[in-house]
Formats: C-alpha cells, structure tokens, sequence
C-alpha cells in the first residue's frame, strides 16, 4: 500500500469542552475535527461549489486511536484524498501533534457525491477528479 502525504494540514484550537473528566479529549470530538479538516479540504481545494445543490456524505468511516490528546497538547488534523471512483472516493485524515509530528489517530472515510435536490448520489464531476488529483500530485482513479 502507498504511503500517505498529506498535502493539507488544518491546525485545530481545543476548546474547553473537547476535554472530559479524565482529562483528555473524548473520542466523540475527533470526529469534529475530521469535519473540520474535510470542509477546508474540500473549499480549497474544489472551490465554486454550490453546496447547496452538491453534498458529500459519509457512508463508511472507521477511526484508529493512537495516542492520547491533552488539553494542552497542540494537534492539527491532515487531510487526503487516496483513491476515486465514479460516485466515492477515498478520505485519510489523521490528527497529529504539531511539536512532535506524532500521529494521535488515523481517520479512513469512503465519501459519496450527493445530489440534494433530488436526494440520490451522483458522479463525481470531471472538474471535481482533475482538481484532487492535481492537488494529491497523482492520478487517483488508478490508485
């Protein structure tokens, strides 16, 4: 399997309730910061988007904790696109320490292009595949 590069980093701010009372972040909230990082993904990298009209939904997502994050710790989550299909393609995100570079967890999604007006998935736009894979650097259809 190809290694990774994430070319897309989104430094996230703790806040005060990320943080349960055993004095780390619950395992719920990374879920928000991979949210985060897939909507400043995407509105870099395929600007121009009604989103309005276009959606991309969730319809497979699994999260390995690594280490632990502290309130104090300083984390941003990176994001990327490793391989697309028709209507899916393939989300890796991963939150890391800043200082340290050590990974804390390591989100895999399989994400669907989505219609809102008529409420069923839908292609993905050629526009949409060249401008991931001129970001990611490579031809993802072939991943």
């Amino acid at each position: 399997m190809e290694e990774i590069v994430f070319h897309h980093t989104l430094p996230i701010q703790l806040r005060f309730n990320d943080v349960d009372k055993f004095g780390h972040v619950n395992n719920t909230v990374y879920f928000s910061f991979y949210d985060l990082g897939k909507t400043e993904y995407f509105g870099s990298v395929c600007p121009g988007v009604d989103w309005e009209k276009i959606g991309i939904v969730v319809v497979h997502i699994e999260a390995n904790f690594v280490k632990q994050i502290f309130a104090s710790d300083h984390i941003a989550v990176q994001t990327a696109v490793s391989k697309i299909g028709t209507k899916s393609f393939h989300l890796v995100q991963q939150v890391i320490d800043t200082k340290t570079n050590e990974v804390k967890c390591v989100c895999k999604s399989i994400m669907v292009t989505f219609n809102l007006e008529r409420h069923e998935s839908m292609p993905l736009t050629k526009e949409w595949i060249e401008a991931i894979c001129k970001y990611e650097g490579r031809d993802l259809q072939k991943a």
